[in-house]
């Protein structure tokens, strides 16, 4: 069932309800273990933040709990199975997971003889309708989104009937579907069938298994419109993929119903809105509104003060200021000219990757009035006048290069004198940054001062993830258990076993991999400990740095090949090829690539539709070890800002069951998924294969 906020529950119930049932179920429950209160976080930023804070809350109410980083599918059928076999568990929270699958079903947690309840805080639309109508157990908390499901429940409803057709073609349907309260679907204890929890992206609500009811005020459904309410809910699933409220606003919400706000649950919303804009998940349109609400609390919270905003007033300043954040990348901590190269924005706007675009960037600082030696400087170190002057210049000249929406509101946290003030934007690179690669992969940071003056150029070392060992390392190894100690036992019998070709290695591979539960913990620790976070920022950089270097070799190799649905770019080599092998990472390679790409890329004539400037993009890379390809897909929004379904978790099961391809999902975005070497190019093509109108 689903659970609306507050401002939309209209009496009904709201998140402090649901909160309020947590803590009475831990109170009253004899056994009262950490496993009592499970949390299920996903592996990205805004998931991070939600867990931080509900952690918070629990903390404050003394109730044990433990967080459980999910990587992917894969990882949530395991850790469902552990739920399903854990007498103590009473509630299991999910952030940024299991809204897309039927969580009623079998497969999941269906048939469960206990009271186990469900939470499920997702930002990932649409939301699987059984959770919505037909599942007691589990409480969606909701935003508002429910009301586009609302427009075709009785279609779902009628589609959930075993169709009963008599003589004359129609099929008998009681009127009293609709009688049931929205939100409390109690009296719907009727099991749907199960398919292949993997697989539910797609087809949820397509094929339930049927159940028929009774009425004596029964009327009569034709064929036709049987069929129209099987499309209709067909349609719902299909539209594609969007985004919704955070989880971290979900649990930010809950804090304020409960009077529990203060400046760190503040800043950590404010970070998993802002990792939401800044990875394309949401609209500029959407972050506007967003950002409104999130001033009006730092306004409500933080005295205005009376000097610069951007400096500390005390050694114990704390707080959180509206500021405004250039589309520069992590330009306060890098050079002016780095900043600006490695932005997507810039890149899509002057054609980096080409000499003339190179010459451009130089000239448009030149023509602000810095020197070649001043835009190599560090922005720390930058005179004054100039830092001071940027902005109102960049205004004046920069349209002039097409560049006319430089700037976003945003926000900025203060840490008195032991740290300079961190933008929001730069605490997502950072936390990012640390989740995708803070171990499992070798990469090379710049020491400062040891560039040379060059871009390709310059000292350097192999970053390690020094942060953790002290903070939370207890709670680190706790959390990873055995499965961190089989992974060391792993590596030996891997290497000794042949490498990824020798005997039963793929598992082996897969546990070697668990890197991204050490990844989540030392991110976890960093929302605490700003000089973690800033040494992060190096770390950033390198991965920037990186996508840059296989962006521009994609294009000047001319490696993009451009089909009927969309464009797609295949990584089999290259000094990156290990790190591109990271889901999150090969996606803002793909973003980058559209971003950049988006005005450069000539018009595409199609019968069905004139003209469109750029087609969705489907980028995938080789992982030597495993045999196997990393695929993501992300579609092409037509301006800067703009964000389109993403249709691809739809096309790549309809690519699958045309090549008989055996796909496996990297992580909870469907168009994420990992695909045997053999089986790419049939894969590929059967993904082209398809009407034009279904990208």
């Amino acid at each position: 069932m689903y659970v609306l906020p507050p401002h939309l529950a209209k009496g009904a119930r709201s998140y402090a309800e649901l909160y309020s049932d947590i803590l009475t179920t831990y109170r009253s429950s004899p056994l009262t273990s950490a496993s009592a209160v499970t949390v299920l976080a996903a592996t990205d930023v805004d998931a991070l933040c939600a867990a931080r804070m509900l952690s918070t809350l629990l903390h404050q109410d003394d109730i044990i709990h433990r967080i459980i980083p999910i990587a992917g599918v894969d990882q949530l059928l395991e850790a469902v199975e552990d739920a399903r076999n854990n007498l103590e568990l009473h509630t299991l929270v999910m952030l940024n997971m299991g809204a897309y699958y039927e969580l009623g079903s079998d497969d999941w947690f269906g048939g469960v003889d206990r009271a186990l309840r469900v939470h499920v805080i997702d930002s990932i639309r649409p939301v699987n309708l059984h959770n919505y109508y037909n599942t007691p157990n589990v409480f969606v908390w909701d935003d508002g989104s429910v009301e586009k499901a609302n427009q075709i429940r009785k279609s779902y409803e009628i589609n959930s009937i075993t169709p009963d057709y008599d003589s004359d073609g129609s099929n008998i349907y009681s009127e009293d579907e609709d009688a049931h309260s929205e939100g409390d679907e109690e009296e719907d204890e009727d099991e749907y069938g199960s398919t292949s929890g993997k697989r539910r992206a797609v087809n949820n609500g397509d094929k339930p298994s049927k159940r028929r009811r009774t009425s004596h005020e029964a009327f009569r459904i034709s064929r036709e419109e049987q069929e129209a309410h099987r499309k209709a809910v067909k349609a719902y699933y299909k539209g594609g993929t969007t985004h919704g409220q955070s989880a971290s606003a979900a649990i930010y919400i809950l804090a304020t119903v409960i009077d529990r706000v203060d400046n760190d649950l503040l800043w950590l919303a404010i970070l998993g809105l802002t990792y939401q804009y800044t990875t394309s998940r949401i609209s500029r349109d959407y972050y506007d509104t967003q950002h409104t609400i999130y001033d009006d609390e730092v306004s409500r919270l933080n005295p205005i003060p009376k000097e610069d905003a951007q400096a500390s007033l005390n050694p114990d300043d704390a707080n959180v200021r509206a500021s405004d954040e250039l589309r520069f990348t992590l330009f306060r901590h890098w050079t002016l000219y780095d900043a600006m190269f490695h932005s997507s924005y810039v890149a899509s706007k002057l054609g980096i990757w080409k000499d003339q675009g190179r010459k451009r960037l130089s000239g448009l600082l030149a023509k602000i009035g810095f020197s070649i030696g001043q835009t190599q400087q560090l922005y720390a170190h930058m005179d004054m006048d100039l830092k001071r002057d940027l902005v109102h210049k960049l205004n004046e000249i920069a349209p002039e290069y097409g560049l006319v929406e430089l700037s976003y509101p945003s926000f900025m946290r203060h840490y008195g004198y032991r740290s300079q003030p961190l933008s929001a934007a730069d605490a997502v690179e950072g936390l990012q940054a640390l989740m995708d690669a803070a171990s499992g992969v070798r990469i090379d940071i710049e020491i400062e001062g040891a560039r040379n003056g060059g871009e390709w150029f310059g000292g350097g070392r192999a970053w390690q993830a020094n942060i953790g060992r002290d903070i939370g390392r207890k709670r680190r190894e706790n959390e990873m258990g055995e499965q961190h100690q089989s992974t060391v036992a792993d590596q030996g019998r891997y290497n000794a076993a042949g490498g990824p070709n020798g005997p039963d290695n793929k598992d082996l591979e897969a546990k070697r991999n668990s890197w991204w539960i050490q990844n989540f913990w030392v991110a976890y620790d960093a929302l605490s400990n700003i000089a973690a976070l800033r040494e992060a920022l190096g770390l950033s950089m390198a991965l920037h740095r990186a996508i840059i270097r296989q962006g521009t070799s994609i294009i000047d190799k001319q490696d993009i090949k451009t089909m009927q649905g969309c464009r797609i770019a295949i990584l089999s080599q290259g000094p990156d090829l290990a790190l591109f092998t990271q889901p999150s990472i090969l996606l803002r390679l793909a973003l980058w690539l559209v971003d950049a790409l988006r005005e450069h890329l000539p018009a595409i004539t199609t019968g069905s539709r004139a003209k469109r400037k750029s087609l969705p993009f489907v980028v995938a890379c080789l992982n030597e070890n495993t045999g196997t390809y990393m695929v993501v897909g992300v579609t092409a929004a037509l301006e800067f800002g703009d964000v389109r379904k993403n249709e691809f978790s739809v096309s790549f099961m309809n690519a699958r069951i045309k090549s008989n391809a055996d796909l496996r999902h990297a992580s909870f975005d469907g168009s994420v998924v990992e695909i045997d070497r053999e089986v790419l190019k049939l894969f590929l093509d059967a993904l082209c294969e398809g009407p034009q109108d279904e990208f």
